[in-house]
């Protein structure tokens, strides 16, 4: 099984399209999403593009997290989990949260294969222990080139993918 890992959107609805066409030529049938979408308008456009089931942790720039529940609401396959997130996906144990910090101390837990962050932008993959700590850096594109990842559940591989590139995956 193949998941999408996206993180810090900021409202770059434009970058979004195209990481979200990426996504679904890549053949990934789940998605993440590690905070900082900041408006509603994004969630639904992640929503109506992506057909699989969506897991979306609080960043720390989505003000409106209640209207983002009511969004979120009208999608059965879009969770909002809040500022933490636990999942079994794929055979995969995957921790998902905005926060660097945390993300390192929950990966060196060795309870788990995966653990996503973002917050700080920046591309990163580290292996501690069995468990993979990813950033998949920005979709935003401010502070570096737009990118996302893929995880491949059953190769326990990580792969960061720029935005744009078609032939992801």
């Amino acid at each position: 099984m193949k998941i999408a890992i996206l993180s810090d959107s900021h409202d770059n609805i434009w970058n979004l399209e195209k990481a979200l066409t990426d996504v679904r030529v890549a053949g990934c049938e789940c998605m993440l999403h590690c905070g900082d979408l900041v408006a509603p308008f994004v969630l639904t456009q992640m929503a109506l593009a992506f057909g699989g089931p969506i897991h979306i942790v609080e960043g720390n720039n989505d003000g409106d997290w209640r209207l983002l529940q009511q969004v979120a609401g009208g999608y059965p396959h879009v969770t909002l989990h809040g500022p933490y997130a636990e999942l079994s996906i794929g055979g995969s144990q995957i921790a998902l949260i905005h926060y660097p910090e945390p993300a390192r101390r929950i990966a060196e837990s060795g309870a788990f294969d995966l653990v996503c962050y973002g917050h700080d932008h920046q591309e990163h993959e580290e292996r501690i222990g069995n468990c993979l700590l990813v950033n998949p850096g920005e979709v935003m594109g401010r502070f570096g080139a737009p990118s996302w990842g893929i995880y491949e559940c059953d190769r326990h591989r990580f792969t960061l993918q720029a935005i744009g590139d078609r032939d992801a995956g």
